[in-house]
């Protein structure tokens, strides 16, 4: 380096030591989000976790999976990667992260042998109550829900919180039509139970069948060749029309606006139970034909 190089820098550090700067000093900005990221924040309680520190919840109301289901999603598991997390929430009694809702994501990540899992982890306390109302909710938007886990997931529900049937169509967003044929099902012989959790017997053939007092004869319509929902709708009415006629029915008029008026008829003594069932179905078609655009 020559004298006069030196003596440049020499000078240089001098100024800078005394505040002097020969240029001004801009702060650099951070470079702008992209626009793609423009709103993205990372989840908390969003990550992968070991496979062996997650079990399925031993109080879940599905309890049987297809083998073939489970087995067509491994397979896709193991070619995509596991596209949707499962969500747990930890146990400090078991040690582990318990499924609310996935169990069937989790059995095909076991079968596509993955060692973690992506999950939603679930935090705060949950009581049984609030545990087996989510997994319902989880389990009804599936269609492969057999109707008698339907049927003991609405029961349990109103046993744990105090609930009528009306209450648990409110919190599950279903019609209570639907609560009441489920929950009806369990009246049924542990026999014609099984025919309706082995798909032999429909869930609408199997509420036709409830409205036979009669055990015998449920077994008898139950029996009968190609149960569909119409041939035994067609059987029931025929062995009720053995009974006895009843002694008193039921008439009732309930009053609308616009002089509107409905009446209610049975041929039978029936309970208001019972008339708010027929109501909601009546409902129901109501709804239909409005969807339909079937409007006078």
């Amino acid at each position: 380096m020559t004298t006069r190089a030196a003596l440049k820098d020499i000078e240089l550090n001098l100024e800078e030591s005394v505040g002097i700067r020969s240029q001004a000093t801009v702060t650099p900005l951070s470079p702008a989000a992209l626009e793609k990221d423009v709103g993205r924040r990372p989840l908390r309680d969003f990550g992968r976790v070991a496979i062996d520190l997650v079990e399925p919840d031993p109080d879940q109301p599905r309890t049987e999976f297809s083998k073939d289901s489970i087995d067509r999603l491994a397979k896709s598991i193991a070619a995509k990667g596991q596209l949707h997390p499962i969500r747990v929430r930890w146990s400090e009694e078991r040690g582990k992260w318990l499924i609310i809702s996935g169990e069937r994501r989790y059995r095909a990540s076991l079968a596509a042998k993955l060692t973690t899992i992506d999950c939603f982890f679930q935090e705060g306390e949950f009581d049984s109550s609030d545990i087996l109302e989510q997994q319902l909710i989880e389990n009804l938007l599936r269609e492969d829900l057999k109707p008698m886990e339907q049927a003991k997931g609405f029961s349990s529900l109103m046993e744990l919180n105090g609930w009528t049937g009306k209450q648990v169509a409110e919190s599950l967003n279903v019609s209570p039509s639907t609560v009441s044929r489920a929950l009806a099902l369990l009246d049924l012989s542990p026999q014609i139970q099984e025919r309706v959790n082995n798909g032999e017997l429909g869930a609408r053939a199997a509420y036709e069948i409830t409205k036979l007092e009669n055990t015998e004869l449920q077994q008898v319509v139950a029996s009968t060749t190609e149960p569909t929902a119409k041939k035994v709708a067609a059987a029931v009415r025929q062995k009720r029309g053995r009974k006895p006629p009843a002694t008193r029915g039921f008439n009732q008029t309930f009053f609308g606006e616009n002089d509107v008026k409905v009446l209610v008829t049975a041929s039978k003594k029936v309970n208001y139970h019972e008339v708010e069932l027929a109501l909601s179905q009546a409902l129901e078609e109501v709804r239909h034909y409005l969807n339909n655009g079937k409007i006078n």
